[in-house]
């Protein structure tokens, strides 16, 4: 389930804020800034936790870097070598993937932005560095990246070779141009490309999904872009074939579910194929927190792939224009046989992301991309 920056968004009984968030783990925080001569832990986990109920996820954070700044030496370049000091052991770099880190290490970019940006950028870069290898500094480095672009991307430029693979996808997931709750950064959105050509060969998947995360992005700005990038990177040949045809996939998700021509071609679906389409839902009407069986008949003259998604236009009291596209099937069809296709379809009630009323609700079949067959359903 997608979460918010506020903790909402939330199965009942869950609160991803207080699980990031409490006693414990501000305890553990109080035990590693013990290290620092003159550090009062017990005073700084009293403060801090005291702080916590009234505030949102992102809230905390900065709250947790007032409490621990009140404790450090005001002068950046001290404070900073405090904060490295109480740094834990960097995460492992010999694995490859999910081992994001814990949030309560974010202090120490929130302090390098605060403190750090104006009159010592090196300093505190050189302490985003190090403290992304226990947590994701990748909100941080935008600051960086709108006040000291040049100078920033240098030090991007390099960090592309670093032997620690959190630094490196740094890079990629920083630099993203819609990172989730993130500021906006002013950065043209193709200057990173020259990183990602780097990047996509990258030995871990933590490096290439942030890769093809940040392809995804900018392939609702430029997708005919991203497709000529993603051939470029084939035809160079660095990255592992099946890694790439992973990043691929995963790069063009969004461009595939708008049905964009240059997308489904290289994922090798051709979205001016003959086929026909013939769509089946039953039943009709369906109460809303019941199934719906959505069933697509497919037939062609000729043998083919085909990626078949459907669309829902969600009726709305207001009138106001709400769709959404789900995956079907990817399958092969062969000439003059019918194929068909079905899936159930939970319509869930009070779902978190959007809300069922009663009406008809229109469904469109995609197939390559292209509508093929369209039905009404009705909510009850």
């Amino acid at each position: 389930m997608a979460r918010g920056p506020d903790g909402q968004g939330q199965t009942q009984g869950f609160s991803l804020k207080d699980e990031l968030f409490n006693a414990d783990t501000v305890g553990d925080l109080a035990q590693e800034y013990a290290v620092l001569p003159g550090f009062d832990a017990d005073r700084f986990h009293a403060r801090a936790v005291a702080g916590l109920a009234e505030r949102g996820l992102l809230e905390r954070l900065d709250w947790l870097a007032d409490c621990i700044e009140e404790q450090l030496p005001s002068d950046f370049p001290a404070m900073a070598e405090a904060l490295e000091a109480a740094m834990p052991p960097a995460l492992s770099a010999d694995k490859t993937d999910d081992d994001f880190g814990r949030f309560i290490h974010a202090v120490p970019g929130i302090l390098a932005v605060r403190h750090g940006m104006e009159e010592y950028r090196e300093r505190a870069l050189d302490l985003l560095e190090a403290a992304t290898q226990r947590f994701s500094m990748e909100f941080y480095i935008r600051p960086f990246l709108n006040r000291w672009p040049d100078e920033t991307l240098a030090r991007l430029d390099q960090w592309t070779q670093h032997p620690h693979y959190h630094v490196r996808r740094l890079v990629s997931e920083g630099t993203r141009p819609r990172l989730p709750w993130a500021a906006n950064i002013d950065l043209d959105p193709m200057v990173p490309l020259r990183f990602l050509d780097v990047l996509h060969a990258d030995p871990t998947r933590f490096v290439t999904r942030s890769v093809a995360n940040h392809m995804n992005d900018l392939s609702k700005i430029a997708p005919e872009r991203v497709v000529e990038v993603l051939e470029a990177w084939r035809r160079v040949g660095r990255q592992d074939a099946k890694e790439l045809d992973w990043m691929t996939r995963h790069a063009l998700r969004t461009a595939v579910k708008r049905g964009e021509a240059g997308a489904l071609r290289l994922l090798g679906y051709d979205p001016e194929v003959p086929v026909s389409a013939a769509l089946s839902l039953e039943p009709i009407p369906v109460r809303i927190g019941d199934a719906f069986e959505i069933a697509v008949t497919l037939t062609s003259k000729v043998d083919l792939p085909v990626m078949v998604d459907y669309r829902i236009a969600f009726h709305r009291p207001n009138g106001r224009a709400g769709e959404k596209v789900f995956k079907l099937k990817s399958a092969r069809l062969k000439a003059g046989e019918a194929m068909t296709l079905a899936k159930l379809h939970k319509l869930k009630a009070g779902a978190s992301t959007f809300t069922l009323h009663p009406g008809p609700h229109r469904i469109t079949v995609q197939v390559n991309g292209v509508d093929r067959a369209e039905g009404l359903l009705e909510l009850i």
